[in-house]
């Protein structure tokens, strides 16, 4: 199949999220784990399934590539990418966050890691990318200037993303226990995090896909990317946090059940993909 004569699939509804937001979702989920170069025809068959035109398809294969996720080289009529160790590294460090079932609500010390980090407001475009940065890595925002997780194995990609945007002069951070002075535990969280959105999206979610039977080849491999890229977005609404702070919220049985579809639904999706991409 060259990049000229691939035939589209039937059309989804209009996306609301960017082609190359998706496009990273595509690359990470079906093609990272062959670690084989990919046609553009293929990821434009993809693209185009999920709802995206030709054009915006190839925009977002174009700057992916600017970006340094994938390079390109030619191969008689074809144009074939191959992911980049930048990608790979990314796409590592992002299954461990979205998926992993190693992290375990039930275990915590009590210790929270405490970030201040004050940016002028005239500085939006860094605030925006620190914002992105510290949300993915699970941080809450309580107050402004001020960062919480309980996660402190992040305090290293904490220090990556304040360093990398030159602010590491004026950032202050501690790890420690809450005390008797201040909120509890429980305001903190409520402030911190909007868990009522979070619950909100992960029930639309599983209406959306676990109330649903998907037909084999394109329905389900769109379906599975779809999911995929979903549970990618919402790490930036859930954070994971500890079982002990989350005692009448039932977000971690839906995203649970939400991971355990897209397990279920690999094997099926990957052996499609592979036919489509020429894999076997």
């Amino acid at each position: 199949m060259s990049d000229d004569d691939a035939t589209p699939p039937p059309t989804r509804d209009t996306p609301t999220r960017s082609a190359r937001s998706v496009l990273i979702t595509v690359l990470g989920e079906l093609v990272e784990p062959y670690g084989q170069p990919v046609r553009t025809a293929s990821l434009l068959y993809v693209l185009e399934g999920l709802g995206y035109g030709a054009h915006a398809g190839r925009q977002a294969i174009a700057r992916t590539g600017s970006a340094g996720l994938i390079t390109a080289h030619r191969e008689g009529r074809e144009t074939l990418w191959t992911l980049t160790d930048k990608a790979y590294l990314l796409f590592t460090e992002g299954d461990v966050r979205v998926f992993s079932a190693d992290i375990d609500p039930a275990e915590w010390d009590g210790r929270w890691l405490v970030l201040n980090v004050p940016i002028p407001e005239s500085h939006r475009s860094t605030r925006k990318k620190l914002y992105a940065a510290l949300r993915w890595a699970g941080f809450g925002n309580p107050a402004p200037g001020v960062w919480v997780s309980p996660h402190v194995v992040r305090a290293g990609e904490a220090a990556k993303a304040i360093d990398s945007l030159g602010l590491t002069s004026n950032s202050v951070s501690f790890v420690g226990t809450t005390s008797i002075a201040g909120i509890s535990e429980e305001e903190l969280v409520r402030r911190s995090w909007d868990l009522d959105a979070a619950q909100r999206a992960y029930d639309e979610l599983l209406e959306r896909f676990d109330s649903h039977v998907f037909a084999p080849g394109d329905e389900l491999l769109f379906a599975h990317v779809e999911l995929a890229d979903a549970l990618r977005h919402m790490t930036y609404l859930d954070p994971r946090l500890p079982e002990v702070l989350l005692p009448d919220w039932h977000g971690q049985q839906a995203a649970k059940r939400l991971r355990d579809l897209r397990s279920e639904w690999t094997p099926a999706a990957h052996a499609h993909w592979r036919h489509i991409a020429g894999f076997e």
